[in-house]
């Protein structure tokens, strides 16, 4: 599910609003750095955005920025350091739809709350899904693709990037919706899968708009819809999928986050520098190239964001039959 963006007009007006308590905030150049935390490997798409944002921030904030790959348990691991940080604005994490919405679902016993123990700053990017599938499959639309599936029972499996991923959860919304029993093949990371489906494999895929884009360009696999709750102003021709199944909207999401209790004159001055960021056409075109959506906007709307991804992939994991561990 993806937030409501501010219209261009009402969020120049919040941005000259919050000026006043962002210029006092804002401290003279320090030479203590901000830590930057990624919970992924170098090279994932977190990493890849907070590379992007890393020397435009500092320009920013006048302030020197270090950014820190802690990887593992599926983002968890880095996220739970910054949880447990102190809330002095030194320390942020590049959090997603996994970290503070699905991966607390996915757990016998979860090491944070992503509401409690942090402070939203800002929604950074829109991570688009796309379902694509191998050119031989005969199929060129999703209804197309539905009624293949029906004709053709258990002969079809989707693959995804791994059990409980955003990319698994959207199979399992397509089944939902259409009904469907399709059957899920997970793999360790969209690389591996991608590989699967060129080599034909398997026949159809959710994964991230940046793993599968260079492939959808040079005609290597087929996109047939994107997963969010409106077209892409990338790609305007690929229709959602919701155009063929009311009420189906899944997005991914990169957005920044403080240890809870930050001052309130902190995260004005974070959330403006990022706003900041974001509004330039340089940072604008390269997140574009990289196959992720600049987004933006106030603190709240990323809390509210947060608050309604926890439900519905709350509800999407136990549909799925995914049992936590």
């Amino acid at each position: 599910m993806e937030t409501r963006l501010m219209s261009r007009r009402g969020f120049a007006t919040w941005l000259a609003a919050l000026a006043g308590t962002a210029v006092q905030a804002q401290p003279m150049a320090t030479a203590r750095p901000l830590r930057l935390v990624v919970p992924y490997a170098p090279g994932a798409a977190a990493d890849q955005l907070a590379r992007t944002l890393e020397r435009p921030l500092t320009q920013a904030l006048a302030q020197p920025i270090v950014v820190d790959n802690r990887a593992g348990a599926g983002g968890t691991l880095g996220a739970d350091m910054v949880a447990k940080a102190a809330p002095d604005g030194l320390t942020l994490v590049l959090g997603n739809d996994a970290t503070h919405a699905t991966n607390l679902h996915l757990a016998r016993s979860f090491p944070y709350d992503p509401v409690r123990h942090f402070t939203p700053v800002a929604l950074v990017a829109f991570n688009p899904i796309v379902l694509v599938v191998h050119p031989s499959l005969p199929v060129r639309t999703v209804d197309e693709l539905l009624r293949h599936v029906r004709a053709h029972p258990r002969e079809l499996s989707f693959g995804s990037s791994g059990i409980g991923t955003p990319y698994h959860l959207a199979g399992a919304l397509l089944n939902e919706r259409a009904g469907l029993d399709l059957v899920h093949v997970p793999y360790k990371g969209g690389a591996p899968a991608l590989t699967d489906l060129l080599g034909g494999n398997i026949q159809v895929l959710f994964a991230s708009l940046a793993t599968v884009l260079p492939h959808m360009q040079r005609g290597h696999v087929r996109a047939l819809a994107t997963t969010g709750s409106k077209r892409l102003d990338a790609l305007p021709q690929l229709p959602t999928m919701a155009e063929t199944l009311p009420g189906y909207a899944l997005g991914g999401w990169l957005a920044l986050f403080a240890p809870a209790e930050l001052p309130t004159p902190q995260q004005a001055r974070l959330n403006a520098a990022v706003n900041q960021v974001l509004g330039r056409e340089d940072i604008r075109t390269a997140l574009l190239q990289a196959g992720q959506m600049p987004a933006g906007g106030t603190p709240q709307a990323l809390a509210e964001l947060v608050a309604a991804e926890l439900v519905q992939r709350s509800r999407l994991v136990k549909a799925a039959g995914i049992d936590a561990e």
